[in-house]
């Protein structure tokens, strides 16, 4: 099992950068497949960005290609999301996730999940 927990939302103006962490507490964070998901008040979670347990590849949603990044660390337990060029309609709760079985990407069950942090990106 796996505890995670996300760090690094704030305010920012648009144009802006930010990046998120997602620190991971348990065994073997390498076994699992991880993602960033987002959400605003009276809409669904939405996929972001994932990353495959090797941290060798990638899948960011067409909404945020080419202005965020997301990584991982497996020696430090650790997942990132560099967001650059942020624009208001990025503003939303951001969540780290991750999954032991299963394929990596946005589909799936995502059985791990943080507790979210707020991204405010004002115009």
């Amino acid at each position: 099992q796996v505890q995670l927990v996300e760090s690094g939302g704030g305010l920012v103006q648009a144009g802006g950068s930010l990046k998120l962490s997602c620190a991971a507490s348990g065994r073997a964070f390498s076994n699992y497949a991880m993602a960033w998901f987002r959400q605003t008040p009276g809409k669904e979670r939405e996929f972001v960005a994932a990353i495959s347990r090797s941290g060798g590849s990638t899948q960011h949603a067409d909404s945020v290609k080419g202005r965020f990044t997301i990584s991982r660390d497996n020696a430090k337990n650790t997942m990132s999301l560099q967001m650059n060029s942020l624009k208001p309609e990025d503003t939303a709760i951001y969540y780290c996730a991750g999954k032991r079985l299963g394929p990596w990407g946005p589909g799936g069950r995502y059985d791990y999940w943080g507790q979210g942090t707020q991204v405010t990106v004002s115009s």
